[in-house]
């Protein structure tokens, strides 16, 4: 992932919403499954998903329309949460047997629920590790100064280019933080890959709207910092601009891409680049603020 690799134990806590019954089961062997049931002991069985969307059935369901919220039926849950519900038509009360029988047939579906479910989850964990060695490996070729997703500097780096430029007492030198809004909302519901491009966007343009003599890093998950030497006036603003305005013409089916900016000027030979970058961070915010706040802006983020 983009803001480093998530413990598979929190994974497997928090993935399970983004499943469909279809990628858990096999929808025509559950369906085989809930009719040899019905066959042999007459009940009636239908399996929804956990909004009430029908997934199997075996028997007579004609007009049922299930309620997940008043009668849900019998749960199947998977790492806490539920993932389906299966109705019964046709169970004798008081039948011991019966209800050890479908108690048998939830116990099932959640066991093959919870293994199929792992099993993708681990995979998925496993492909995560190998791209984060690949990227280390990339760092280490390429001495540590460039970050393996988007090609600017890493943090590290980036702050050795500070304490470069404090100690050659040049100004006025621009500070910019730049962060890219709604990140979040990407990766939850594109996935790691989208979220990880959405990323090498921004910093695509914050690369080509950049002079040669730009220094761009990459210092959190989605914050990049950029410091301009010898900073002419109104440079900054219209740095920002164009950055931010490439992101409003960018045409894609997933990303709406949204850059909030702030920056400061040092002027002082006295100041450290390091202490305004709290300060180029809190107009960012503001900055943040108004645009997430802007007519249209949600529109255009989740049109995608």
């Amino acid at each position: 992932m983009a803001f480093g690799l998530v413990p598979l134990e929190k994974r497997l806590k928090d993935n399970i919403r983004n499943y469909s019954l279809d990628q858990i089961y096999e929808i025509g062997q559950l369906s085989r499954f809930l009719e040899s049931i019905n066959k042999v002991t007459g009940i009636s069985l239908l399996l929804t998903d956990r909004h009430g969307e029908k997934a199997a059935s075996a028997g007579s369901f004609a007009g049922f329309k299930p309620d997940t919220v008043n009668a849900p039926g019998k749960k199947i849950r998977v790492a806490g949460r539920t993932i389906a519900h299966l109705y019964v038509k046709g169970e004798k009360p008081g039948d011991n047997a019966g209800e050890s029988l479908l108690d048998a047939v939830v116990s099932q579906l959640t066991e093959q629920a919870a293994k199929a479910y792992e099993a993708a989850e681990l995979s998925l964990y496993v492909d995560d590790l190998e791209k984060k060695l690949e990227k280390e490996q990339y760092q280490v070729k390429h001495g540590e100064k460039e970050d393996a997703l988007t090609g600017v500097l890493n943090s590290t780096y980036f702050d050795n280019k500070m304490q470069i430029i404090d100690r050659s007492q040049v100004v006025p030198v621009a500070v910019i933080c730049a962060n890219i809004n709604d990140w979040k909302y990407v990766n939850d519901n594109f996935g790691d890959e989208e979220s990880d491009r959405l990323i090498q966007v921004v910093a695509s343009f914050l690369k080509a709207e950049a002079k040669p003599e730009y220094i761009i890093g990459r210092c959190g998950g989605d914050f990049f910092n950029v410091l301009i030497p010898m900073a002419e006036d109104g440079e900054a603003e219209e740095y920002c601009k164009r950055v931010q305005q490439r992101c409003l013409d960018f045409e894609d089916a997933h990303l709406a891409p949204s850059v909030a900016c702030g920056f400061v000027l040092k002027y002082n030979v006295e100041q450290a680049l390091m202490d305004l970058v709290s300060d180029a961070e809190y107009e960012m915010f503001n900055n943040k603020f108004e645009i997430k706040n802007a007519p249209g802006y949600r529109e255009r983020l989740e049109k995608r």
